[in-house]
């Protein structure tokens, strides 16, 4: 179409050299196009809405491969270093903890011990100090017990402090003169017209103004308790008496003797009669409350144990999952009966190997056999070949279970055959042998279809040229044809050696006790257990070794060289 000349060639029309100079000459002069507008500018919202077509093609795929696949990886890596639980549930603790030198004192000082105990409160009322237990005693057995019981005990230091005040007056014991006494008063009105049955929200609690500087402790206690009953147990605030920690942070704030001179609001007359009573109330000793709950509160590897899980991030996940512990001098090596991770580890590479191994040995011939058999059975065949991924997973593994028991098919068929005697049959199920027969007949066609397709691909006349020239059948398959089928079991035994060291179903039901792999661990943890954090540290790790591997295949044999066929 074009008339263009391309110079000393005198070639006209739509070559390289043309379009060149086209380009060029669009560069230097802006080119008007038949509507009026730049070239330049159609050109690029022509490229542009191109552009966004094919975004909108890809997106639902887009969309469906974050959601599903890379949310959950982000989600997993997160969580096998979190560690939110220590400094969520015990927040003054761990904060007082900082200050703690486990080498220049056996225990925490008195201050560490009266904060566990506000934390320990708050968290008995949320009934989250058993979850912190069961998850401090992945780290030290015994722990779970002991806040159990903490949890119950700090009640009881509580209430001495609640019954001196209720015994000095009653005005302490009504939960709205609590609302009065440190509630803004403009809170108050609203809270007071709020119809509780109106279905309107309940009027978020508010400080009153300057309360904080004479009774901070009873302010920060008492505004959480009001959070509490308001927002988690969604409760009438009004119809709630306070905590019976906010009468010992009431304790904590006039024994100190604040100045109240300024102090004109409800209760005043009641906070002075306090103020003055408090210096002949009986105290708590919290050391020696905690060590009457229980004698580990006493115990040095208690306390350290908390400091070390008390950062908000931690490798202790990790540390865990190769059989090491975190300590305050860094990381030691568990005990020799609770080492089970890295055995788990290396028995699920090495059975893995196996099965990829048996995969190619078994599917290698009749894979050779598919490629060369004519036409109408070798369809056949395949049929045959793809009928397992028609029937149910877990029915293909039930049926090795009935089949590998000592009473089962195969030993009966041994028996009868004279291969082995009636007592000495075969054990082939709850071991190791188990899951490497079930897993190689489940995991075989994943090696067979694309030994197949690159096998498909290969000329026959190469065999036949390779004989015509004098090489014997051996030397013409091991020289000729199968450096030509290697592509294929490179992408064989990817599919199979990925798929293998992640199975679940099969190792769990025909592997007993020695023949699990560790994913079957992390089931265990992430269901059971509920040891998220381990769980995820263990499928990090999975994962890292698994592209490591694939980046190892790929430095070696190449990744460009797997086919799947063509």
């Amino acid at each position: 179409m074009s008339s263009t000349t391309t110079g000393p060639d005198q070639i006209t029309g739509a070559t390289p050299d043309n379009a060149l100079r086209n380009a060029e000459r669009a560069e230097s002069a802006d080119v008007i196009t038949a509507d009026g507008s730049s070239l330049k500018k159609s050109l690029r919202r022509a490229l542009r809405r191109q552009k966004l077509r094919a975004l909108a093609l890809i997106a639902p795929l887009l969309i469906f491969v974050l959601v599903a696949f890379i949310a959950p990886i982000a989600d997993m890596l997160f969580r096998s270093v979190e560690n939110q639980i220590v400094s969520d549930t015990l927040p003054r603790t761990a904060l007082s903890l900082k200050d703690w030198d486990p080498a220049a004192t056996e225990l925490p000082d008195e201050p560490t011990y009266k904060a566990l105990y506000a934390d320990l409160f708050a968290a008995a009322e949320r009934k989250i100090h058993t979850r912190l237990g069961s998850r401090l005693n992945y780290e030290q057995t015994g722990l779970s017990s002991v806040f159990r019981k903490s949890g119950r005990g700090v009640e009881d230091m509580a209430e001495v402090f609640q019954d001196q005040f209720e015994e000095l007056d009653e005005f302490w014991e009504e939960g709205a003169n609590w609302n009065a006494l440190l509630g803004d008063p403009d809170w108050l009105a609203e809270l007071t017209a709020w119809d509780e049955k109106s279905g309107d929200r309940q009027p978020r609690f508010e400080l009153r103004e300057g309360v904080e500087e004479i009774l901070p402790q009873t302010a920060a206690v008492y505004e959480e308790f009001a959070t509490f009953v308001q927002r988690e147990e969604d409760d009438n605030l009004a119809k709630e008496d306070p905590w019976a920690l906010a009468y010992s942070a009431l304790y904590d704030d006039l024994i100190t003797q604040p100045d109240l001179s300024g102090w004109t609001g409800p209760g005043a007359e009641q906070l002075a009669a306090a103020k003055a009573a408090v210096p002949g109330f009986t105290g708590v000793d919290y050391k020696a409350a905690f060590a009457d709950i229980d004698k580990d509160w006493m115990a040095r590897d208690t306390w350290l144990t908390l400091k070390t899980y008390s950062p908000r991030l931690t490798n202790g996940y990790f540390l865990n999952s190769v059989d090491l512990k975190k300590s305050p001098d860094g990381p030691e090596a568990r005990p020799e009966r609770e080492r089970i991770y890295l055995k788990l580890f290396l028995r699920t590479f090495v059975m893995s190997m196996v099965i990829t191994l048996n995969c190619i040995l078994l599917g290698y011939p009749l894979a050779w056999l598919l490629a060369n058999l004519p036409a109408r059975t070798a369809n056949l065949l395949m049929i045959l070949v793809l009928l397992p991924f028609w029937t149910s997973l877990l029915v293909r593994t039930s049926a090795w279970k009935v089949m590998l028991q000592q009473q089962g098919v195969i030993n009966d068929t041994l028996v009868w055959l004279g291969v082995v005697s009636n007592s000495g049959r075969l054990e082939l199920i709850n071991n190791q042998t188990g899951t490497i027969i079930a897993m190689t007949h489940i995991l075989l066609p994943f090696m067979i279809l694309p030994l197949y397709s690159v096998m498909k691909t290969i000329p026959p006349s190469y065999l036949r040229a390779a004989k015509s020239l004098g090489a014997t059948n051996w030397t013409a398959f091991w020289r000729v044809y199968f450096p030509q089928s290697v592509p294929g079991i490179g992408a064989g035994s990817i599919l199979v050696f990925i798929l293998a060291i992640g199975y679940y179903i099969t190792p769990e039901l025909v592997g007993g006790t020695t023949g699990t792999f560790i994913s079957n661990r992390i089931a265990y943890h992430i269901s059971v257990s509920l040891n998220w954090g381990l769980g995820a540290a263990l499928g990090t790790i999975l994962l890292v070794v698994v592209l490591a591997l694939y980046w190892i295949y790929d430095r070696i044999v190449g990744i460009d060289n797997v086919k799947l066929g063509g």
